[in-house]
Parts: C-alpha cells; structure tokens; sequence
C-alpha cells in the first residue's frame, strides 16, 4: 500500500512526497451506513498514514448521500455520527487533521452553484455513473438534478479548500478529472483563481464480499469494523472458496478463493504458504477461514475498544465535529470572498 508520484493527469500516488510545506488533501466519505474492512483496506489505512504528512481535511458528504437517498433522510444524521467514530476508531486523530460535516458548511452550496454556470451539460452527461444509472436505464429514480449535477457540488467541496490532492476510487477519476477541467475553465476566464487538484489512488486492490459478489452495504456481504469476534468467525467461515475444491483431499486454486485473497491482504507474512497448502490439499478451507478470522480479529480489536470508548463519551463526537465545523467553515468563507471579488459579485 506504497505511494509513489506519478506524472500530472494522472492517478497521484503519495506516500514519499514530504514537500517543504503541508499541501491539502480532501477526502470524505457519504454517511451511508456502518464502514467494513472494504472501507479500511480501500481509503481508511491510508487516510492515517496522511494526516502525519498533510494538512487534511475529512468531510462527512451527507449532502451527496442525498443524491441516490432524497427518498428517505431519516437516517443520515444518525450515519454521520457512527461513520466518524468509525474514522476515529481506526486512528484518524483530530488534533492531526479537520472532520466536518459538508451540510455544515454552506459555502460549499454557494460554490456549487456558481461553478455550476461555468459547467456544460454535456460534460456531466458523460460521466460513467450517470450514464451507468440512468442511461442504460438501471435506475430511472435517480434522473434528477441533484445526482447529475453530483460531479459540480463535489468539484466545489474540492478547490472551496484549495486541496493539491483528493484520495478516490477508480470509478471517481473521471468526476475528478472533470473538476480539474471546471478548474481549467474558470482560472483561463478569471485568473489563478483555483488550484487544480490531483487524484490518489491506492494501489489495494478492491476485496470481494463474503459471497463472491462486490463487497456492498446493501448486498449484506460485508465484515464490517464494529462486528464483534464471534460475527467475524461466522462470516468468515461462510465465506466462498474454490469451488472445484469439494473434498479436503482436493488441490486448490488461490487465484479464484476470496478467502485466499482475503489472506494476502490480512495475513501478508503467511498468505503465501497457505496458498501453496491450498495448491497440494495439504491446508483445508476451514483451517485457512480459521486463521483468516484470526487475523480480522486481531485488527479489529483496538478499532472495537476505541468505539466502546467513544460510545460512552458522546459529547466528544459533539466537540470534534464542532471543531472542525469552525475550522472548516473559517477557511471556506475566505475563499468565497476571493471568489465573490475575482466574479465581481457583492
């Protein structure tokens, strides 16, 4: 899970850069639902590894939460809270970087809205998750503004921080690129007005499910970070294997096991001796599931006792937010001063 710079418009990846000053990076995540190891292995890791090296900022999304969930709010608020104590449980620190919460901060609307006159149509009917959703015709539900124009609302929450780089996942590049495009756009009309922002990539690659399908929320396919040792057992030992492998006494083949793949991300320093017990019958499944639930547990546990924490001492998670609101906020209204001078608007 190194980081390495690469060429600008490309995916940015950081682990070496130490740059005379603290450059930004805005990352944040949409109060969906409790995190799971996905979460952590994908953005979570990293996102700790940063704060030590950059001025960070870490954005509850509940307004684009709102975009695929305009039907049924009741719930986000409750999902905000439990996310950051998700994120502070896997020790992201609040004296090291800047939580908040995007809905808090109105500057961010201020901006979308004005970027948003600087933005074509059709660049934002080009961007695979609209076209994915609505297009193709997977979702008529979601033909609205509000999730077409999601790529201009996150292009604000973007340069309103002036952040030199923004973790995402694969399929958020070309949102991101199309911010750097919106930035283009308005700095050749008006000026060096914002800065164009960089994409990081991890190089983890995506865990599957418990099932074999995408790991997702909403398939129930997921270990998430609160689940106590005994859920984790029992869904580890649910888990899919080779399906060529139906007696102990079979050869394996690791490249098509999730657990197996589960094992060289959770079990580095074994992972490939007991690939090679799969490949010659030598190590059953359930011996291998066993020591794979081991290994979740015991990365999980210093997260459980951090949330038990948490938990009993809400008001910590009232004073962080609060912080960060006002730290975040601070900044936002300067830069939408230099916005409002540079479009000569009152």
């Amino acid at each position: 899970m190194d980081f390495e710079p690469v060429e600008k418009k490309r995916p940015v990846i950081i682990e070496n850069i130490i740059p005379p000053e603290k450059k930004r990076v805005l990352s944040g995540m949409r109060p969906t639902g409790r995190l799971h190891i996905g979460h952590w292995v994908g953005a979570l890791i990293n996102w700790v590894k940063m704060q030590k090296e950059y001025d960070v900022y870490h954005m509850v999304a509940d307004w684009h939460a709102m975009t695929s969930q305009y039907e049924n709010t009741r719930n986000i608020r409750e999902n905000s809270r439990e996310m950051v104590i998700d994120w502070i449980s896997c020790g992201l620190d609040p004296e090291q970087c800047t939580i908040f919460v995007q809905s808090q901060i109105k500057e961010h609307a201020e901006l979308a809205l004005l970027l948003g006159m600087f933005t074509p149509v059709p660049w934002l009917e080009r961007t695979p998750s609209y076209k994915e959703a609505v297009i193709e015709g997977k979702n008529q539900s979601l033909e609205t503004l509000g999730f077409l124009g999601y790529p201009v609302l996150q292009a604000a929450d973007i340069v309103l921080y002036k952040a030199s780089f923004v973790p995402v996942g694969e399929d958020q590049v070309p949102h991101l690129e199309m911010c750097r495009e919106l930035v283009r756009r308005v700095n050749f009309l008006y000026g060096s007005l914002f800065i164009e922002p960089q994409p990081i990539l991890s190089q983890t690659p995506r865990l599957p499910g418990m099932d074999g399908r995408k790991m997702s929320k909403s398939y129930d396919n997921c270990i998430y970070l609160s689940d106590p040792p005994a859920a984790v057992q029992k869904k580890v030992s649910m888990m899919i294997t080779d399906p060529a492998r139906v007696k102990r006494t079979d050869v394996g083949h690791p490249e098509v096991c999730s657990v197996c793949a589960y094992q060289t991300v959770f079990n580095p320093d074994e992972a490939e001796a007991m690939h090679e017990g799969c490949r010659t019958a030598t190590l059953g499944c359930v011996d291998c599931k066993r020591r794979l639930a081991e290994k979740i547990n015991e990365l999980l546990e210093p997260m459980r006792k951090k949330r038990a924490e948490l938990e009993q001492k809400p008001r910590i998670i009232d004073s962080i937010l609060k912080d960060g609101n006002k730290k975040a906020r601070a900044f936002a209204e300067k830069t939408m001063a230099e916005v409002r001078a540079a479009l000569n608007l009152p």
